[in-house]
C-alpha cells in the first residue's frame, strides 16, 4: 500500500513537471493532475492539499538534484577557476531548462517564507562551494565575491530570457553559448576578461 501511494506520489510530480513545461503555472490546476494521472479530482487531493503543497513537493525534490548537478561538475574540475566556470556554467543550463523556470517562477508565487527558507538552505551548499574556490584564487572577500558572482549568473540568465524575446521581435540576439562565455569571463576575469 505505502509503494503505491508513493507512486502515485510520484506520477503526480512527473504530471505536474509537464503540465508546468507545457502550459507555464496557469496550466498547473488539480482537475489537470487528475486527467493526466487518470485519478480522481479528490484522489488529487489525498497527495496534496494545494497547489502550493505541489509545488513545494516538486521543489523539495527537483532542487536538490539540480543542485548536486551542478554540484557534480564543479567536483570533476581539477581548478578552482575551473570549479567556478563549472558553476556559472552549469546555473546557466538548469535556467535554460524549461522545467527548471516553471518550477521557479510559480515558487516564487506559491510558496510560503519557510519553504522559501529551505530552498535557500540546499542552495548553500553550492554557495560554499563557491566560497572555498574563490578562497583558493586567493580572493580577499570569497563571501561578497560569491554575492557578485551569483549576480552575474542571474544577469546572464535574464539575457538568455530576452534572447527568446528578442528573436521573435527580429532583432539580432546573442546566442547561449556567447552568453554563457561572457558570464564565466566576467566571472573570472572581471571587465577586463577576454
Amino acid at each position: 500500500m505505502a509503494e503505491h501511494r508513493q507512486l502515485q506520489r510520484a506520477a503526480l510530480l512527473d504530471a505536474a513537471r509537464t503540465l508546468l513545461t507545457e502550459g507555464g503555472k496557469e496550466a498547473l490546476t488539480f482537475p489537470a493532475l487528475a486527467a493526466r494521472t487518470g485519478l480522481a479530482r479528490s484522489s488529487v487531493y489525498e497527495y496534496f492539499r494545494s497547489r502550493a503543497a505541489v509545488v513545494e513537493a516538486l521543489c523539495e525534490v527537483d532542487f536538490p538534484l539540480w543542485a548536486a548537478e551542478i554540484e557534480a561538475g564543479m567536483g570533476s574540475c581539477d581548478t578552482a577557476a575551473g570549479r567556478i566556470e563549472a558553476y556559472v556554467r552549469g546555473q546557466l543550463v538548469l535556467a535554460a531548462d524549461p522545467r527548471h523556470r516553471a518550477v521557479v517562477a510559480i515558487s516564487a508565487l506559491e510558496l510560503d517564507e519557510a519553504a522559501r527558507e529551505r530552498i535557500r538552505a540546499a542552495h548553500g551548499r553550492l554557495a560554499g562551494l563557491v566560497v572555498q574556490a574563490l578562497e583558493e584564487l586567493g580572493h580577499g572577500q570569497p563571501r561578497l565575491a560569491a554575492a557578485l558572482l551569483q549576480g552575474i549568473v542571474e544577469a546572464a540568465v535574464r539575457s538568455a530570457e530576452q534572447l527568446v524575446e528578442g528573436g521573435r521581435a527580429g532583432r539580432p540576439a546573442e546566442s547561449p553559448e556567447l552568453i554563457a562565455d561572457a558570464a564565466v569571463a566576467m566571472a573570472l576575469h572581471g571587465l577586463g576578461g577576454a
